[in-house]
């Protein structure tokens, strides 16, 4: 059974930067599209970023510039190097295999 296990989140001022780890248990990372969602208070879950295939990725809007998603497929690992961070970017960030697997979600809080 695929699992996801997420990392990295925190508190931090704006400004600041994270970075997430989601470790994945089998290399069907590698093969699949593997990402990142977030989903703040009362809102819906969102795409951040992810990995289609190789190296093409899909970024969205409000993060580009600023987030940065990689892979290191020797550890299983994606990763989301998050720069700049605002207010806005408070939520639970998930890790996504094939929109299908799901982790349990890592806080990340910005505060003003």
């Amino acid at each position: 059974q695929v699992q996801l296990v997420e990392s990295g989140g925190g508190l931090v001022q704006a400004g600041g930067s994270l970075r997430l780890s989601c470790v994945v248990s089998g290399s069907i990372f590698r093969i699949l599209p593997t990402g990142w969602y977030r989903q703040a208070p009362g809102k819906q879950r969102e795409l951040v970023a992810v990995i289609i295939s190789g190296d093409t990725t899909n970024v969205a809007d409000s993060v580009k510039g600023r987030f940065t998603i990689s892979r290191d497929n020797a550890k299983n690992t994606v990763y989301l190097q998050m720069n700049s961070l605002k207010p806005e970017d408070t939520a639970v960030y998930y890790c996504n295999l094939d929109q299908r697997i799901w982790g349990q979600g890592t806080q990340v809080t910005v505060s003003s």
